[in-house]
């Protein structure tokens, strides 16, 4: 009798075809720091400096093991991230391709979020829900989503593909493809390169509302001054 003997252990070969995946998407990941930051030198200094990518890869271990039912190992992963890049990104989080998350700390993902490919986030990023609610609660990015430092993106809503939040804004609805979103609320400002919003893009001279306040009851003095002496 003939015993027939299988070259391709389908086994291993799915060991490989797996192992294969996640170095091409640490690849990615690396390829996406070199291209977006002018900071960064080599692909060594990217793996073994940038808290980012290391928050990254801890997550995508954590993500596996929460979709086969580890929930438990995996939180324990994404909290160990937190504490060594101060950055949380819960594992039933569903995140792309080459996202790149810039200096890192303080970002907070939370648990149904779903991010797109080649996203950026810079540090102060919130990408979170606005209650005790179940079911989707965190937003949604599409792919090439910039988000300013310190944006808060709070709510079950869509961020469209190549938009931009800016730095500090807080987004509580959907935003369209191809906008900038900027200010608290958020509002879009430019649609598709055009502008239309007469909201003021200066994020330097910033109008002090307090100083303003204190101005108008300056002049109601005056006034009122005025009138008395009449």
């Amino acid at each position: 009798m003939k015993i027939k003997i299988s070259l391709k252990d389908p086994k291993k070969f799915n060991i490989r075809e797996k192992v294969t995946g996640a170095i091409n998407e640490v690849r990615d990941d690396v390829d996406a720091i070199l291209a977006r930051d002018p900071a960064a030198k080599s692909r060594l200094e990217v793996l073994t400096l940038y808290s980012g990518l290391h928050a990254l890869l801890m997550y995508r271990a954590a993500h596996k093991l929460n979709c086969d039912g580890h929930e438990y190992v995996a939180r324990m992963i994404s909290q160990s991230a937190k504490l060594l890049t101060g950055i949380e990104i819960h594992p039933g989080a569903e995140i792309g391709r080459g996202l790149f998350i810039d200096h890192g700390s303080g970002v907070v993902i939370g648990e149904t979020t779903v991010i797109g490919d080649n996203c950026t986030l810079y540090q102060g990023v919130t990408l979170g829900g606005t209650g005790k609610q179940t079911g989707k609660r965190h937003p949604t990015l599409g792919n090439n989503v910039m988000v300013g430092a310190g944006a808060k993106l709070l709510g079950a809503f869509t961020v469209g593909d190549n938009s931009k939040i800016a730095a500090g804004a807080v987004v509580l609805k959907d935003v369209p493809e191809n906008c900038t979103a900027v200010g608290i609320p958020a509002k879009i400002v430019v649609k598709e390169g055009v502008r239309v919003s007469d909201v003021d893009l200066d994020q330097v001279h910033i109008p002090d509302p307090i100083e303003d306040e204190l101005t108008k009851l300056r002049l109601r003095i005056e006034e009122l001054e005025n009138k008395v002496k009449d």
